[in-house]
């Protein structure tokens, strides 16, 4: 997207049915830093401005990163209005694959080696 001139690109945007309203994903591959939710707490900013109807409920965002301090996150989000939520992707994805996908996909190391 497009903002002031200057490009930007959202990792992951969806848009919840039920829920109405846009989610807007950041995926990171290193461990949390709270820069993170003034990147994720614009994106929503955007898609609220340019995308969101009058009727759709404000945009969600959900950041998924490597490894996080819960108290830095909570001292992060502090004073944000948007509902955003902060996850560790490591472990979930893992403990929610199906046994039978689990060894047709990388694993987690192999991903890890490919970004860098």
């Amino acid at each position: 997207m497009e903002v002031g001139g200057d490009d930007f690109y959202i990792d992951l945007l969806f848009y919840h049915l039920k829920l109405r309203c846009y989610v807007v994903i950041e995926l990171k591959a290193c461990d949390f830093e709270s820069g993170f939710i003034s990147q994720l707490n614009m994106y929503q900013n955007v898609v609220n401005d340019i995308l969101r109807h009058p009727n759709d409920n404000p945009t969600i965002g959900l950041l998924w990163v490597k490894g996080k301090n819960q108290t830095v996150v909570e001292y992060s989000l502090a004073g944000y209005q948007n509902p955003i939520g902060v996850a560790e992707w490591k472990n979930q994805m893992v403990k929610s694959l199906p046994e039978e996908l689990k060894s047709s996909l990388p694993s987690i190391e192999e991903i890890e080696k490919e970004l860098e």
